[in-house]
């Protein structure tokens, strides 16, 4: 499938989503890793006018979540984060930031995902790890 069409379908399960409230959108994709970007406004503050943990948090577990999701067979699995660990390394008022979920280990049960989150000038924003376990479809 061509990029383009894998990254319109993934922004599709978007809508009516916290993905949608929170303004993500997935931009790049290949072999072995998934890209998705926010805007950084004051939908995702927190009361001192930076970026909130829990705001940068959610963009992490939705980029490795859907990578685990994207890499495996949606036909008879389904995918569920774990664990998430998380460190805010500086912090941002305005602009967009960018996660990018690459496989540290993907296993037949559980996946494990490193996901560094950049802003546009490439500076580390934070750098996370996710655990997805992956279970049969009932």
């Amino acid at each position: 499938m061509k990029k383009e069409n894998i990254l319109r379908t993934l922004n599709s399960y978007n809508k009516n989503t916290l993905m949608e409230t929170l303004q993500m959108e997935f931009v790049d994709v290949g072999e072995d890793f998934l890209t998705a970007k926010m805007p950084v406004t004051s939908k995702v503050h927190q009361p001192y006018g930076i970026l909130h943990g829990g705001a940068t948090a959610a963009l992490a577990e939705t980029v490795g979540s859907c990578a685990s999701a994207f890499f495996v067979d949606n036909e008879n699995k389904i995918i569920k984060g774990i664990e998430l660990t998380i460190n805010h390394i500086k912090s941002k008022k305005e602009g967009t930031i960018f996660a990018t979920a690459k496989a540290i280990h993907r296993g037949r049960t559980t996946d494990l995902w490193e996901i560094k989150i950049v802003d546009e000038n490439n500076k580390l924003i934070a750098i996370c790890k996710l655990t997805n376990i992956i279970l049969d479809k009932k």
